[in-house]
């Protein structure tokens, strides 16, 4: 069994808020999460963020993550990566 670990992303005052940014590693890779969403995942030494489709919230943990908009994935690209590298 694959060891998982956690830690938190951002830069918040308050302990309890940082139960919605939470960033997953394991052998396979990194894969970080804005409440349920995955939302940027790394992969192989490949690393893919997706385009903020949902609010201001999420737009900062995108940010905190990485302020490149302009490496940004739609949702079909995001989603085709990630099926690419993750295997069940």
């Amino acid at each position: 069994m694959k060891e998982v670990s956690y830690f938190n992303y951002g830069n918040y005052s308050s302990n309890n808020y940082g139960v919605n940014t939470l960033c997953f590693t394991n052998d396979n890779g990194k894969f970080w999460f804005s409440y349920k969403t995955l939302v940027a995942f790394s992969v192989n030494n490949e690393f893919h963020i997706i385009k903020n489709y949902w609010g201001t919230t999420t737009g900062k943990h995108l940010n905190f993550i990485n302020s490149d908009k302009s490496i940004r994935e739609d949702k079909e690209t995001f989603e085709a990566n990630y099926k690419r590298l993750v295997k069940d």
